[in-house]
């Protein structure tokens, strides 16, 4: 039995994506940027695409630009937003400490430019509240980056209300949805939110390209110099099958929000009652706040790495955080983040679904994770010593 459980890292295309992809790589192979016949036939089904997408989160088709994936859109919303700052005497962002490092690791390129960056903490159930970023908000304040969804723990933040707080206080509002894209209702318009990053491996579509929206009336600045695609946003030719692809994909996501949703809480929620049953483990992450199929646990008196690799033996592909950082050695910055001390965070275990994965697979998921947590645990010294009351347990 092979059980796929890794879905936040990435997701299986769908039936839907493939058949989408398959004419533009064939019968419709034009540059949608020529002339002729050929490539106006490209450049329509471009534009197709464009509004297929904008409708699935409530804007216009020409506030979407289309780009290589999240990373890259995160990247381009938080520079163009920086530079309107600049412009205007604006040097100060404010994002939160669990925040993707496409995310953080931007805004440090900002830092040594000379901009201030206030980080928000985040409690201990993921959640940042918006009364934090009102708090934060100052004169020379130019964005806020507040991602939807915490790609390792799961946790939905108060979108809406953030939006309204930045609105109010007319600061540019980014967030990095790329998790929740597919997964929850998204309106940027109802929301408040100026920019927003979507990646489609995440929603059953293609690896390699994703969508930046950023209202109409913000000037982006592009990263890729060289061509006036995307209206001058983004040079290169665009990939017409991955487009086509991605936008399928979303469409058929979004029209089954609720219905796949009301099925994924349900095993969500089986996987972690099961695992609350393993002594001295934790979930992490608020319980309902969360994504429908996002499951994060801490085990005690063991390590990560060992728990994945024992576990994709008997056939669970899982992870321990983001697909991007699974080469560090150090913890969480996620689980750092929420309060997690070092010794905890590195035994962690994240577990997302789909809607390909069944209650049977569920209950020997949980089964397999009791077996290997408890041989993990008679292996550890450390564990011994909680045991023998030669150390202290840090979750009770």
């Amino acid at each position: 039995m092979k059980i796929y459980l890794d879905n936040a890292a990435t997701t299986k295309m769908s039936k839907t994506a493939i058949n989408a992809m398959l004419p533009y790589m064939d019968n419709v192979y034009g540059n949608p940027s020529s002339l002729h016949s050929v490539g106006q036939a490209a450049s329509e089904a471009l534009a197709a695409a464009r509004k297929q997408i904008a409708e699935c989160i409530g804007t216009l088709p020409e506030e979407i630009t289309f780009t290589s994936g999240g990373s890259e859109a995160d990247n381009q919303a938080i520079i163009s937003a920086a530079r309107i700052g600049q412009r205007n005497g604006k040097r100060h962002i404010i994002s939160t400490a669990f925040e993707h490092h496409a995310v953080l690791h931007t805004l440090h390129k900002l830092e040594k430019e000379g901009f201030e960056i206030t980080l928000l903490d985040v409690h201990e159930n993921g959640i940042v509240l918006p009364e934090q970023v009102a708090a934060a908000i100052r004169g020379d304040t130019c964005l806020v980056t507040v991602m939807y969804a915490n790609n390792e723990i799961g946790t939905v933040q108060p979108i809406d209300a953030i939006g309204k707080v930045c609105r109010a206080n007319n600061v540019l509002f980014h967030t990095d949805a790329v998790q929740a894209a597919g997964q929850l209702h998204i309106n940027v318009k109802e929301q408040n939110i100026d920019m927003l990053s979507l990646s489609a491996h995440k929603f059953h579509g293609p690896k390699g390209i994703g969508v930046l929206y950023a209202r109409k009336g913000i000037p982006l600045m592009p990263l890729i110099e060289g061509g006036a695609q995307e209206r001058g946003r983004r040079a290169g030719t665009e990939n017409i099958p991955a487009i086509m692809s991605m936008a399928a994909a979303l469409q058929e996501s979004c029209a089954h929000i609720d219905e796949n949703a009301g099925r994924l809480c349900v095993l969500r929620d089986q996987l972690i009652d099961g695992l609350s049953q393993i002594p001295h483990s934790i979930l992490n992450g608020d319980a309902a706040a969360r994504l429908p199929g996002n499951v994060n646990f801490c085990f005690e008196g063991i390590e990560g790495e060992s728990l994945l690799l024992l576990l994709d033996d008997k056939g669970i592909c899982a992870s321990s955080g983001s697909a991007c950082t699974s080469g560090s050695l150090d913890p969480s910055h996620v689980l750092l983040a929420i309060g997690r001390v070092h010794d905890v965070a590195h035994g962690s275990l994240r577990l997302t679904l789909s809607n390909e994965n069944t209650e049977e697979q569920v209950a020997y998921t949980i089964r397999a994770v009791k077996e290997t947590v408890a041989y993990l645990r008679s292996l550890s010294p450390v564990w011994r010593d909680l045991i023998d009351g030669n150390r202290e347990f840090i979750i009770q």
